[in-house]
């Protein structure tokens, strides 16, 4: 499972999709979330799952990717997905065992939040997929210059958001090493009761933290000593330029966003 995710990892290609500003694809993700969050009914939220899926052929990277990103949320999902069933009421009664009553609206619900919220993992995996962090970190930080005004260190803002989106690879394999190594020990972290598997990540939580201490100081220590500084005075060896491709696949996802308003207008609200 530890393996499985694959937040922050960037997958090298040379797929239109790669090649983007990386201003627009945060501006396109963010608009494809409120666009997610304005589907009431299943045409809307198919129009958007036909975009991402379109998206992602674009981008090249494999589907596969996507779907191991997916598998972290299982349990989520499956939770999510109870919790409607058993708690939504409305519709036609399916199913009635004592206090518990299954209701059409609470499946077709269920079903609805479900899809929504892997429409939205995988809408924020593209960016991560195809964006080094480098890149990530000046977009945002060019995204966020208006906040200089109100005397906010935009730059140390979009460093620490980058830098925590990087360094969450490289826990999971610490993570992964660490767990091999206490299983070589003799350590059993799937079976016993939750307060054994819970005792049994002490030997992992401990060495983890040291490390990632210690990686933070390394980063610093290497910074420093290569005179890194922030803010005005700070030049780009790649400069962003905006392209009339960039629009283009700006205005898909406008396009898409006026669609499912219209879709929600005219085939009204079953959410």
């Amino acid at each position: 499972m530890i393996s499985d995710i694959t937040i922050g990892q960037y997958y090298k290609g040379d797929s239109f999709v790669h090649k983007m500003d990386a201003r627009i694809k945060i501006i396109i993700t963010v608009l494809f979330i409120v666009m997610i969050f304005m589907c009431k009914n299943f045409l809307s939220l198919l129009l958007t799952a036909v975009i991402l899926v379109a998206a992602i052929a674009v981008s090249k990277v494999p589907f596969r990717m996507f779907f191991k990103s997916l598998k972290p949320i299982v349990p989520i999902v499956l939770f999510t997905a109870v919790i409607n069933i058993f708690y939504i009421g409305g519709g036609k009664e399916l199913l009635s065992l004592g206090f518990i009553t299954v209701t059409s609206k609470g499946v077709f619900t269920a079903v609805f939040m479900a899809i929504r919220i892997v429409l939205l993992i995988m809408s924020s995996s593209i960016l991560t997929y195809t964006t080094v962090p480098t890149m990530l970190t000046d977009a945002i930080e060019k995204l966020l210059s208006p906040l200089k005004v109100f005397h906010i260190q935009v730059h140390t803002l979009a460093m620490m958001m980058t830098l925590a989106l990087r360094f969450i690879p490289t826990l999971i394999d610490e993570t992964e090493r660490i767990m091999n190594a206490q299983k070589a020990r003799g350590a059993d972290f799937e079976n016993g009761s939750i307060a054994e598997r819970a005792k049994a990540l002490v030997p992992v939580l401990i060495p983890l933290f040291v490390s990632a201490f210690r990686r933070a100081y390394e980063l610093a220590f290497a910074m420093n000593c290569r005179c890194y500084t922030g803010g005005e005075d700070r030049t780009r060896m790649k400069q962003m330029k905006l392209k009339a491709s960039d629009f283009a696949a700006l205005s898909v996802f406008v396009a898409g966003t006026v669609g499912v308003v219209l879709i929600n207008k005219f085939f009204g609200v079953v959410i």
